[in-house]
């Protein structure tokens, strides 16, 4: 996998600071020394994300998230390490070379060739749309269609010229060749030689979660035109079909807001969602879900709410795609639009506020399930009662969960005017065969991994050690020859000081985001920037640490003296121990009398 070399990431750390980055996010007042702010992370009516200049750090004193620059671009936009990396490299006219063996440098190069290829094709096809007499007839149907300007504009569509060479001799005259269009899904390969594969169509351009051109969707424009409705862009080194969402691009901040996303059938019915202010909707390219595009949404969101068409073929693509949902651990709701609207239709001729009721009363999965059935079979006769038990058994049995078998089982018998325990009888005949695919333990019993448990809240004392410690004026030095680590009681304390005096010992310049990216895991660093960017003024920090650094050394004294106690008496351990044990506690005894002193050795 590409490196990115660490003298870039501090390049690009040092080149974005914290307050302009996050301030383009979230609007910010200067509060004292911080910055104050809503946290764009949980809702809040009473600001209390501050974001520190001084340590290029931030923290939520509501939900407690915390980091760097990077943190936040990572968290905010869901982005991998790498990606943010980029984002913010890009964003400071940063170049990044990757460290790369001699196979991935090519293969990236050819990537990087192939996102260009399609981003100037993208512009070249937005040009044709709006300007050439050729392109009246995408025109007149978009007028037709209702999609405005706006929209056109926003979702970059485009006409591809009716010829067989268009693209291709402008490719030429850019000094592309055939074999990189054919490659990049752009040409196809005939007896006589190449050709273009989108001609005479509608296009929409397909964009990756950060919204590169990666790939197109050609609509036909006229009834007798050969070829299917649609033609997508094959399979290529940055376009695979099964891992791309229409529309993700712009959707991820309103998905993860809402934590809901609407899955629509295409891309018109995606268009019209957003320009009616619904934006946490998206399509898959094709009509069913697959498990990559479930694994990909359980990102952003918590809930799938199906959009698609009220045909046959709608309402079995819903039925597709609830293996790979139920795997992905999302929980699934229906939306039917009503006959014979799709939701752009639906949209236009009932308005915003009657879709989103549409949407908020959506059934859940199973309710909808039941409702198809006694539409598909007859509920009055014997055998459509048995087909409709038999298919509601195979689908929540799925769900491996007891609660809703059994729930499902009496809104069956209501349905069909049974006995319930009749159709509990059935659903309980056939064990499931089906298996999560990830994770493979139901979730209610997913462990939580060790470093993401949460860290218990450090003593008042060992906090103020630690935010001393880290923002105070008192030399690093001074505290690692003065402060035992064995006194402090908190495991999250004493690591990020171990950490701290560690970084400190390498690079004397080392600031906080350089600790925060070797604490061992995200709960370390929600305590190190709570700590830090905790708003309390300080007086006197240099006589406050060293008195938390006496305190904490007789405390652990006064323990000690404790157990030595417990130890000196009769059968708590071997006798022949006691003098020694008698010594330790009369140099003890001494000890807490005297003032702080350098540790021995230090």
């Amino acid at each position: 996998m590409p490196v990115i070399p660490q003298a870039t990431i501090e390049q690009v750390r040092n080149a974005s600071d914290i307050v302009d980055v996050i301030g383009s996010y979230v609007p910010l007042k200067r509060a004292g020394t911080n910055f104050l702010g809503l946290c764009p992370f949980h809702k809040e009516k009473t600001p209390s994300f501050n974001v520190s200049p001084s340590k290029q750090i931030f923290h939520c004193f509501g939900c407690h998230k915390g980091g760097d620059v990077f943190s936040f671009l990572r968290e905010f936009e869901n982005l991998t390490f790498v990606e943010t990396v980029q984002r913010l490299a890009e964003r400071a006219r940063i170049p990044i070379e990757f460290e790369m063996t001699p196979g991935q440098r090519e293969e990236g190069s050819l990537k990087e060739k192939l996102r260009s290829l399609h981003e100037q094709v993208a512009k070249r096809w937005e040009i044709a749309l709006a300007n050439d007499g050729a392109a009246q007839v995408a025109r007149d149907y978009l007028t037709k269609r209702g999609v405005s300007n706006e929209a056109v504009k926003r979702f970059r569509m485009g006409y591809a010229p009716d010829k067989w060479d268009a693209t291709l001799n402008w490719a030429k005259d850019k000094t592309h060749d055939a074999q990189l269009l054919e490659k990049g899904g752009l040409a196809i390969s005939g007896d006589k030689g190449h050709y273009d594969r989108f001609r005479g169509r509608l296009i929409f351009p397909i964009c990756d979660e950060q919204g590169r051109v990666i790939g197109f969707s050609g609509r036909v424009l006229a009834a007798e035109q050969k070829g299917g409705k649609y033609i997508n862009s094959p399979e290529t080194p940055i376009f695979s079909k099964s891992r791309v969402i229409y529309g993700l691009d712009k959707a991820k901040r309103p998905i993860l807001d809402a934590k809901s996303v609407i899955v629509c059938e295409g891309q018109l019915d995606t268009i019209a969602c957003h320009l009616a202010g619904i934006e946490n909707a998206v399509a898959p390219q094709g009509t069913a879900l697959t498990a990559d595009h479930a694994r990909i949404l359980k990102r952003y969101a918590e809930e799938v709410v199906l959009c698609f068409d009220s045909d046959t073929a709608g309402q079995q693509a819903a039925l597709r795609s609830l293996d790979d949902l139920l795997a992905s651990g999302l929980a699934i709701r229906v939306a039917v639009i009503p006959q014979p609207h799709d939701p752009d239709s639906f949209i236009r001729e009932n308005g915003a506020e009657s879709f989103r009721k549409l949407i908020a009363d959506a059934p859940g999965f199973f309710d909808f399930l039941i409702n198809y059935l006694c539409q598909i079979h007859d509920a009055d006769s014997d055998r459509g009662r048995v087909n409709i038990v038999q298919a509601m058994r195979e689908a929540v049995q799925k769900t491996n969960n007891p609660v809703l078998i059994d729930t499902y089982a009496q809104k069956l018998s209501h349905r069909l005017a049974v006995s319930v325990d009749a159709v509990r009888t059935e659903f309980a005949k056939r064990k499931r065969t089906f298996q999560r695919v990830e994770p493979e333990l139901a979730e209610e019993e997913i462990p939580i991994p060790e470093d993401e448990l949460p860290l218990p809240k450090p003593s008042p004392v060992e906090f103020w050690l630690l935010k001393l410690a880290l923002f105070g004026e008192t030399p690093v030095e001074w505290l690692e020859s003065h402060l035992d680590l064995q006194w402090v009681d908190h495991h999250g304390v004493r690591e990020i000081l171990q950490q701290h005096f560690a970084l400190i010992a390498e690079n004397p310049e080392a600031g906080l985001p350089d600790l925060l990216a070797v604490l061992p895991s995200e709960p370390f660093r929600k305590l190190g920037t709570e700590a830090v960017v905790d708003g309390r003024n300080i007086p006197n920090p240099d006589r406050q640490l060293k008195d938390i650094v006496l305190r904490l050394r007789n405390q652990f004294i006064e323990a000690r003296l404790a157990e030595i106690q417990r130890e000196l008496t009769p059968g708590a351990t071997d006798e022949a121990r006691w003098p020694e044990l008698i010594s330790e506690r009369n140099a003890l005894k001494d000890l807490i009398t005297h003032p702080l002193e350098p540790l021995a050795g230090s």
